[in-house]
């Protein structure tokens, strides 16, 4: 679970996961690890609650020993007062007191202030919270804020204090806008932005811009997108980086961004040998990725194939509808130029979904053999065949053909019961090892075992 968690940076799939393997262990009477599982796939303060959540929905409100235990587990290292203040909320179906009623959690006895922690969880659960106990500076710190007349709060902010003031109280971007009660500008930015985690941060870029926040606070944002340890730690998708590129009006984040999204993609695995890259550019594909974003699925396809070109060997891509074009993809180039130059062609390819041709015709267009293919689109039909040829049968059955549908899972193109055919729903920066796996077959090595 802490690989599924950690490493493959799916945060709901491992509750789920780790709620699954303890019910069907508990079913056939096997104990001794399921507490370990339960802890480990809770990393964020609000998980112990979401666990609960499903586990209630899925398996009803009897809650197991182990589960109790493994929460408990959890909560200890997770519960703090910077952790109450955001994530305990009545958005949440379980809170934190109820996280502690329903599991007897006991305080860690190396941390002093969480027993008075967790009373004052209880206590602001049930109407009781207006006293704040002193072990408790940051909760403390944020009712001092909160009881400021509002036309007072505005000097807090532009104060040479206000940074620390509001980090002291640990004041995120939301509570500081719901605090403020009005717009944000560039005086309240500056003084929230130390105290922003580096998604806030990113997901805000043109926020920033709009608010006019100085040169000198946006290179705090700069000096930490061009840092790949931050990166690294942030684990955000590189799609996340594209997204802010094409957000934020402002150029100055241009490097930086470029910087971050390479940094994101440093562990994608250089496929062997020669790739060749197809990527639906039909009207689905030229549809967003979801209703704020302005990346389209073309967008995602175009990023897969400037990353797969910067680490792999040998990469062709090709963008096709109605027909097909190629585009050069030179290692080591820039990605986000890349991109945008692939998407500046869309309307060299025509309309419709010319997949079987399109894969025929870039084979022929390229030279020597091929040791994986990836075929992009999101609207290739089940079973569909173009001039008697399906999908599955338009490169020879020795090279693995992959269908990525960015969309998520539906019907796949590929047949596959024939072999080296893989279907894969939805994208991220662990398709490319996905991809690696699925080739190796039964002789691949489970990436949780190092």
């Amino acid at each position: 679970m802490a690989w599924l968690r950690d490493d493959a940076q799916l945060r709901s799939a491992a509750l789920v996961a780790a709620a699954h393997a303890v019910w069907a262990r508990l079913a056939e009477g096997r104990h001794g690890d399921d507490r370990a599982i339960v802890a480990a796939a809770c990393r964020r303060a609000d998980a112990p609650g979401e666990f609960l959540a499903y586990w209630t929905a899925t398996f009803g409100r009897a809650v197991p020993k182990p589960v109790k235990r493994g929460l408990a587990d959890a909560v200890r290292c997770l519960y703090t007062e910077k952790a109450l203040l955001k994530y305990d909320t009545d958005a949440h179906a379980f809170r934190f007191a109820d996280v502690l009623e329903l599991t007897h959690a006991a305080p860690d006895p190396d941390k002093p202030w969480q027993g008075e922690l967790f009373r004052h969880a209880l206590d602001r659960r049930h109407g009781r919270g207006e006293h704040v106990p002193e072990a408790l500076p940051t909760v403390r710190a944020r009712a001092a804020l909160m009881a400021l007349p509002e036309a007072e709060r505005a000097s807090v902010v532009t104060g040479a204090c206000g940074p620390g003031t509001l980090a002291r109280a640990g004041m995120t971007r939301e509570a500081l806008a719901g605090w403020l009660q009005g717009p944000m500008d560039a005086a309240s930015w500056e003084a929230v932005l130390p105290s922003m985690g580096l998604m806030a941060q990113l997901r805000n870029l043109r926020n920033l811009d709009r608010a006019g926040i100085s040169d000198r606070a946006a290179a705090q944002v700069i000096d930490r997108l061009t840092d790949p340890e931050q990166i690294a730690r942030s684990r955000q998708f590189p799609y996340r980086f594209l997204s802010a590129y094409r957000a934020a009006p402002s150029l100055r984040w241009a490097r930086a961004l470029e910087k971050a999204l390479a940094a994101s993609t440093a562990n994608v695995p250089a496929l062997p040998g020669r790739t060749l890259l197809l990527v639906g550019t039909s009207a689905s594909m030229r549809g967003t990725v979801s209703a704020r974003s302005k990346v389209t699925h073309a967008d995602i396809g175009a990023l897969i194939g400037a990353t797969l070109a910067q680490r792999g060997e040998r990469v062709e891509m090709f963008g096709f509808a109605g027909g097909h074009s190629r585009h050069e993809l030179p290692a080591g180039g820039a990605v986000l130029k890349a991109i945008e130059a692939f998407c500046a062609r869309l309307g060299e390819v025509g309309h419709g979904t010319e997949t079987v041709a399109a894969l025929r015709a870039a084979t022929k267009a390229t030279t020597g053999s091929c040791s994986s293919r990836t075929c992009r689109r999101s609207d290739t039909r089940a079973g569909r065949r173009e001039a008697g040829v399906s999908v599955s049968e338009a490169v020879p059955a020795s090279v693995p053909l992959f269908g990525v549908n960015t969309t998520g899972y539906a019907p796949s193109a590929l047949d596959p019961s024939r072999p080296n055919r893989f279907e894969i729903g939805g994208f991220s920066d662990k398709l490319f090892t996905m991809m690696e796996l699925l080739v190796d077959g039964e002789s691949a090595r489970r990436p949780w075992e190092g």
